[in-house]
């Protein structure tokens, strides 16, 4: 009999800030939720204040792990160091493996109205951190989305839904999944993921029943779930979330910034490439 996923830890994450000053709350990354293997880091930024926002995230490096960019409201210009750039607008995502190195930048392209994404970076393995960067990004229509019966819509960034439904991004080590939910009033969704995935969802807005125990998530919440073959939700009003899995690597992990790697040495080399301009 396969086993329903229930909540194994509730964070509300905290406020800070990054970039040139752009306001987030940081799910993970922080003291109250360090690492998921192998996700590193997820920021929040929703802020509709210009003043605040318009700094956005100027040049800065990165090395060892997979950036993602989630556009919800408002849109990003990316440039980086290899000479791409590209507009991720609302709906949109960017998927960015900064591999052996990269410099990169994310500034808002509005000067007023809502600025609104996720963020997160997923580890790299062990034998994959010196490979060359390189970055696959889709707008809101050319992602693939599913409408269920049960009041459920869902957006495939990565993964395969059980109808059959895929995403644009594939990874054969570490077979994510990364899913925008959207349940109506009554809408219930109920999906098949891997055992031995680790997984989380995080409420973008309304309210979540989660398992068959039925514990409740709010907007701003992200509930790290336990282990099981089947992921079981419903709610009672409009909710969006997203459900985001993938394989743990299972390996040491030193991050110091935006260095994510498997030891104080690495960190230390990068560092110094950072500063030697290899990177560029």
């Amino acid at each position: 009999m396969k086993t329903t996923r229930e909540v194994k830890t509730i964070v509300s994450g905290i406020a800070t800030t990054d970039g040139d000053g752009m306001p987030l709350t940081r799910m993970i990354g922080s003291a109250y939720l360090e690492i998921l293997d192998p996700f590193v880091l997820l920021d929040v930024f929703d802020c509709d204040k210009a003043e605040e926002y318009i700094g956005g995230f100027p040049a800065h490096p990165h090395k060892g792990f997979e950036s993602v960019t989630y556009m919800l409201n408002g849109k990003m210009r990316h440039c980086d160091s290899k000479g791409s750039t590209s507009l991720i607008n609302a709906g949109g995502v960017q998927w960015m493996s900064t591999g052996k190195g990269v410099i990169d930048s994310k500034m808002p392209m509005q000067t007023s109205g809502l600025l609104k994404g996720l963020m997160l970076w997923v580890n790299l393995p062990a034998d994959e951190k010196m490979s060359e960067p390189n970055y696959q990004l889709a707008q809101d229509a050319n992602i693939p989305a599913e409408q269920r019966e049960n009041q459920c819509r869902i957006k495939v960034i990565a993964g395969c839904t059980s109808a059959g439904t895929a995403g644009f991004i594939t990874n054969k080590r570490l077979k994510p999944i990364y899913w925008d939910i959207q349940l109506s009033v009554n809408g219930a969704f109920t999906e098949n993921i891997p055992c031995q995935h680790t997984a989380f969802i995080y409420v973008i807005s309304g309210q979540i029943e989660v398992g068959e125990k039925h514990t409740e998530l709010c907007a701003g919440q992200l509930a790290v779930l336990n282990t099981g073959e089947i992921i079981k939700l419903s709610s009672s009003n409009n909710t969006r979330l997203v459900l985001i899995a993938a394989q743990a690597l299972n390996e040491p992990v030193v991050r110091a910034g935006p260095f994510v790697m498997n030891s104080r040495k690495q960190v230390d080399q990068a560092i110094d490439d950072y500063q030697k301009g290899v990177f560029i």
